[in-house]
C-alpha cells in the first residue's frame, strides 16, 4: 500500500519549510517517474498527452470515460497534501476496487496535470487550460521562470514538443465524468468527506512600478522617485479592498535590483483577488489598481497592470453530485471554495465534481497543512465507491 509518506523526501524546501516542487522541474519530475512506476505496477496503461499531462488508464481508453486524479507540483514551500493527496487517493482507491473483485465496464483513468499551482510559470492550472484550450499554446510556451526558462524550453527538455501543444480534443472528448480528491483548504469541513458545490471567482494580475534607481544614502528623501512607495500602498490597499466575503493578497513582491542600500529603479507586485462572482472580483481589482495609480503619481513613478489569469464562478455539475451522493451518502455536506482546482477548469466543458478531505487546522499552501489518515482514508473509500458506482 503507497501513502503520501512515500514522497515525503521529494522537494523539501531547507529555507522556507514545506515542498518546492514545480512543473518540469527536478522535484516535479521525479515524482512524474514515481507515479509512473506506480501506475505500472497496478496493470495500468500510462500515456502522456501532448501538454504534458500524464494519463494512467484502467481498459482501453475511449470516450465515456470516468477519470480521476489531482497534480503533483506544489506552491513554494507549499503542504504535502495539497495535489498529492489526491493523485495517491486515486491510484489507492484502485487498489480498493481491484480488492473488490470490481472490473470497470467504462474506462476509468488517472490523471496527473502539470503546473497546477503556477508556482513556476505564473500561470495556474497550466495543463489543464491547455487541453480544453483556456490558454493557447503559444502563450504558455512564452512564460517564463525567475531563470528566465520558457514553459516551452522546460517542456522540451522533458520530452514534450511545444509545437504539439494546445486544446487537446480527443483528451477532452474521452472524458465522460471527472471527479477529483483534495484536501479542503480552510476549516469549513466538519466532517471527514465532503463535496465541493463552487469555485469563486479568481484571477492574478502583475502590478509594475517603475521609478529611478538610485544611491540610499546620497540622494534626499525629496529628491527621490521610489516605487516601493506605491507597492507598499497596493499591499495595503489589496486589505482594504477584501470586504464583504471577497479576498484580495499580495504574496509577491519583487523589486529591482533588490539591494538593501538601493532605491529601486522598479518593483513587480502580484495580486490575487477572489469573490463570489466576476463583477465583484473585478471591483476589488479595479479598488487596488486605483490606489496603486494614485500613489504612483504621488510619487512620480510610472504603474502598468498585466492580467496574468483569470477564472470565473464555477459551479459544479449538480447531475454528477446527485450520482456522487447516490454512491457515498445523501447526506454529505457541499461548500463552496476559494481554492483555484484543475476541475474547475474542466467543469466548463465536462460533468465535473470535487471531494474534500477534512482539513482540521484550514492551513493550506503552507507546511502547516495537515489531514488526519482515519479522515484520508475515508477519502479513498468515498472516491473508490463514487468510481466504481460511475463505472460499472
Amino acid at each position: 500500500m503507497i501513502d503520501l509518506a512515500d514522497l515525503a523526501d521529494v522537494g523539501r524546501d531547507p529555507r522556507r519549510g514545506g515542498y518546492s516542487r514545480h512543473g518540469f522541474d527536478r522535484a516535479e519530475l521525479e515524482l512524474r517517474a514515481w507515479f509512473t512506476e506506480q501506475a505500472r505496477r497496478r496493470g495500468l496503461d500510462v500515456r502522456p498527452d501532448r501538454n504534458g499531462n500524464l494519463w494512467a488508464w484502467w481498459g482501453e481508453p475511449g470516450p465515456g470515460a470516468v477519470v480521476t486524479g489531482s497534480h503533483l507540483d506544489s506552491v513554494p514551500g507549499g503542504g504535502a497534501f495539497d495535489g498529492p493527496l489526491g493523485v495517491v487517493s486515486a491510484l489507492q482507491a484502485v487498489d480498493l476496487l481491484r480488492a473488490r473483485g470490481f472490473t470497470p465496464a467504462r474506462p476509468l483513468a488517472v490523471v496527473v496535470f502539470v503546473e497546477e499551482e503556477g508556482g513556476r510559470f505564473g500561470v495556474a492550472c497550466l495543463g489543464s487550460r491547455l487541453m480544453t484550450g483556456a490558454i493557447s499554446a503559444e502563450a504558455a510556451c512564452a512564460l517564463t521562470d525567475a531563470d528566465g526558462v520558457t514553459f516551452g524550453e522546460a517542456a522540451h527538455a522533458a520530452g514534450f514538443d511545444p509545437l504539439r501543444m494546445g486544446r487537446d480534443r480527443r483528451a477532452l472528448s474521452s472524458i465522460g465524468a471527472f471527479v477529483e480528491l483534495h484536501v479542503e483548504q480552510g476549516r469549513g469541513l466538519e466532517v471527514p468527506v465532503g463535496l465541493a458545490s463552487s469555485i469563486l471567482a479568481h484571477g492574478r494580475w502583475r502590478l509594475t512600478f517603475t521609478g529611478e534607481g538610485n544611491h540610499a544614502g546620497a540622494t534626499l528623501v525629496e529628491d527621490r522617485r521610489d516605487p516601493m512607495l506605491p507597492a507598499a500602498a497596493a499591499v495595503l490597499a489589496a486589505r482594504r479592498a477584501a470586504t464583504g466575503g471577497a479576498r484580495a493578497t499580495v504574496g509577491r513582491v519583487v523589486p529591482n535590483p533588490g539591494g538593501t542600500n538601493v532605491i529601486a529603479s522598479s518593483v513587480d507586485v502580484w495580486l490575487d483577488a477572489r469573490a463570489d462572482d466576476e463583477p465583484r472580483t473585478r471591483e476589488v481589482v479595479e479598488a487596488v489598481t486605483a490606489a496603486a495609480r494614485e500613489a504612483a503619481r504621488d510619487e512620480g513613478c510610472e504603474v502598468v497592470v498585466r492580467e496574468e489569469s483569470w477564472g470565473g464562478t464555477v459551479t459544479f455539475d449538480a447531475g454528477l453530485m446527485a450520482e456522487v451522493r447516490a454512491a457515498i451518502g445523501a447526506d454529505t455536506p457541499a461548500l463552496p471554495t476559494g481554492a483555484g482546482h484543475d476541475a474547475g477548469v474542466l467543469a466548463a466543458h465536462v460533468p465535473t465534481a470535487m471531494l474534500f478531505v477534512r482539513n482540521p487546522t484550514g492551513v493550506s499552501h503552507a507546511p502547516g497543512e495537515h489531514a488526519e489518515p482515519d479522515d484520508c482514508a475515508a477519502g479513498v473509500v468515498a472516491l473508490a465507491t463514487t468510481l466504481e458506482h460511475l463505472a460499472r
